[in-house]
């Protein structure tokens, strides 16, 4: 396979245990390889699948990290997915969920039963003089106050040991290409990092994603650490800026972040990007006009990071998150159900053009203009110089800058562009345009 950094990767996000998972399913996770055009003509070459290990229900709650999920099929089915995968040039990226188990862990199990008397008890923190909301006869820590799910104590030899074979076992016997770290805000250091070097003893070429949702990033995207992170907060100014009409707002977080100052927090870090995933409402229930949802895709695939397609986004499928429910986000799909529409297609040469030019990949970020409506901003390489202009009114906008050169093409479309003038951008557009230096 050819290699490929972080920097390079565009992702396609699949939460199997929903996807594939019904009352008549066996080996479920195998539909995944009649998926593998669909996603390969998006312009993906790499796989995020959320968690995949034995669970009691959602996948977070982990049962046991050397077994795949009886619901998806068998270890070996898994095997062969992954290879399908890999003969296409697509990596594979599994969900790590090492900050806590499900209460049916075998460890766990053997707390239950054997209470004080368990040589599993220090696996966790728990409080013999307490006792839980199931009636357990001890406390133990859950994570933030979810007690069906049970913190590990990760400073534990044993833990860390129990673990560390799991991702071994992962490596070896699935080959994978890097992991997605749960919780990572939370996740303990010490462990994080004994991890990561761990894995790349094995495979220099793996690569980690951190679950951030706020905080500074650079704490744990650095060339110790972590490869990249999630980008909640750019995240929430994407689909905010769209709603309320206020590009000012991801205008912002793209200076604050990647901008030419000094003081810009992550220049030059390959942030996981996204407009939607397993755990928020979809993009096309977020948007409050639909005219926006190929400009959003626009956007996130143009600005600094990693672009990331959540499944069935695609073609604007619809989910809303519930109070008590994600289901509606992790909906069941079969491969005959997958849809190639005029977003499919849109997102698709946002996919080539991102893969064709250094300069969406690792280019600076200069902002040009921002206004309600209007967003446009220059992605710059020592050999390249791309342009990014954004017009999600129902107006015509005339934007006046210094292009440093009288012409350029749009990379979207192959049109002829003229600078002359200014550059007129029609409504509910985007252009990509690389200037004729």
């Amino acid at each position: 396979m050819k290699e490929l950094t972080m920097k390079d990767l565009i992702f396609y996000h699949i939460f199997p245990l929903g996807a594939f998972v019904d009352d008549e399913t066996e080996h479920g996770i195998l539909e995944v390889k009649e998926w593998i055009p669909h996603i390969k003509g998006m312009g993906a070459n790499a796989i995020y699948f959320s968690p995949v290990f034995e669970s009691s229900s959602h996948g977070y709650d982990t049962k046991d990290y050397k077994v795949i999920d009886h619901r998806l099929g068998t270890n070996e089915d898994f095997k062969e997915v992954c290879q399908a995968f890999h003969e296409q040039g697509i990596k594979v990226v599994l969900d790590g969920v090492f900050n806590h188990v499900g209460r049916e862990f075998w460890a766990f199990q053997d707390v239950l039963e054997k209470k004080q008397e368990s040589e599993y008890k220090d696996w966790f923190y728990i409080n013999f003089d307490g006792n839980s909301n199931y009636g357990d006869g001890f406390w133990y820590e859950g994570w933030e106050g979810h007690f069906e799910l049970v913190k590990l104590n990760l400073d534990h030899e044993a833990v860390r040991n129990h673990l560390l074979e799991a991702v071994a076992l992962w490596m070896d016997e699935f080959e994978i290409d890097g992991i997605r770290l749960d919780v990572a805000y939370m996740l303990n250091r010490t462990f994080m990092k004994c991890l990561v070097d761990f894995a790349r003893d094995k495979n220099p070429e793996m690569v980690f994603i951190g679950e951030m949702l706020h905080g500074d990033y650079s704490t744990l995207v650095n060339h110790h650490m972590l490869d990249s992170a999630t980008n909640y907060e750019c995240y929430k100014g994407l689909y905010s800026s769209f709603n309320t009409h206020n590009m000012h707002e991801i205008g912002y977080s793209l200076n604050r972040q990647f901008g030419p100052d000094p003081w810009a927090l992550y220049q030059g870090l390959p942030l996981y990007s996204f407009v939607d995933n397993h755990d928020v409402m979809r993009i096309a229930t977020q948007l409050s006009e639909e005219k926006h949802l190929p400009l959003i895709y626009a956007l996130m695939f143009a600005m600094p990071g990693v672009p990331s397609v959540y499944y069935g986004s695609e073609w604007g499928i619809e989910g809303f998150k519930e109070p008590d429910s994600d289901d509606a986000l992790r909906p069941r799909v079969k491969a005959e159900d997958l849809e190639e529409g005029d977003l499919y297609d849109y997102i698709s040469e946002l996919a080539k053009v991102r893969d064709a030019h250094e300069a969406l990949k690792s280019g600076g970020y200069r902002e040009i203009r921002t206004e309600q409506d209007i967003i446009a901003f220059e992605r710059e390489t020592g050999e390249e110089r791309l342009i990014l202009a954004l017009n999600a009114g129902p107006d015509d906008y005339m934007l006046h800058f210094d292009a440093r050169a009288g012409k350029g093409t749009d990379l979207l479309t192959g049109e002829d562009v003229d600078f002359g003038g200014g550059l007129l951008i029609p409504p509910y557009q985007a252009v990509i345009i690389k200037p004729e230096c």
